[in-house]
């Protein structure tokens, strides 16, 4: 372990970063370098070669952190991305993790956690805050490998749903029977472990799979 590291801090609220300042300050082997407002400024950054970690929010106002995470870690292998959200859902995490984020914490985590996780993903661990630990605790091998991907009826009935249509106007549009339809909304909410709709669309979007 050396004796300091570099942070770079993501997130579009400046009293996240201001608050995870304040957090990370506590932390005697840690050096805050720069913090951004938005996903594509790191990427102007001119000193990220000597950057060693990055805290990064999932939910960015000018692009998503899984989409930021993939392009940093291609083109900056060794940098240890940190995932940030106040969300704890399974597919995000796992995304993340698919993308190369090394830990995923969530907003609320007492400073015992993050340095805890700053800790582990120091020594090349996947490392998790204690709520989002017991979600993964329930996840496969398999699950770590990949986010599960839509089948062409999927994706047309996913559509049509993103687009406002009732089942109905599915069923219609596509020429199946309404509890066809049905049992496909069901089955989409079921395998990404959605609670509803506009969940299910949010997820689809954030793993790029529309």
């Amino acid at each position: 372990m050396k004796n300091n590291y570099n942070v770079v801090i993501i997130d579009d609220h400046p009293i996240v970063i201001e608050g995870l300042r304040n957090l990370l300050n506590g932390i005697e082997f840690i050096t805050i370098k720069a913090a951004f407002n938005t996903g594509k400024s790191i990427f102007g950054y001119d000193d990220l070669k000597n950057i060693d970690i990055v805290f990064l929010d999932i939910f960015l106002t000018d692009s998503n952190g899984i989409d930021i995470c993939l392009k940093l870690k291609k083109s900056h292998p060794n940098v240890i991305i940190l995932a940030m959200s106040s969300q704890s859902e399974r597919s995000i995490v796992l995304q993340m993790l698919h993308n190369g984020a090394s830990g995923y914490l969530l907003k609320s985590a007492s400073l015992d956690e993050f340095r805890q996780c700053i800790l582990e993903a120091i020594e090349g661990q996947n490392t998790f805050c204690n709520q989002v630990k017991e979600i993964i605790e329930k996840v496969s091998v398999d699950d770590l490998k990949s986010v599960p991907r839509l089948t062409l009826r999927e994706k047309e009935i996913l559509e049509l749903l993103r687009e406002g249509k009732s089942t109905q106007e599915i069923s219609d549009k596509l020429f199946l029977s309404f509890l066809t339809v049905q049992t496909h909304r069901r089955n989409l909410l079921n395998k990404y472990q959605a609670k509803n709709i506009v969940e299910l669309l949010n997820v689809v979007k954030l793993n790029g799979l529309l």
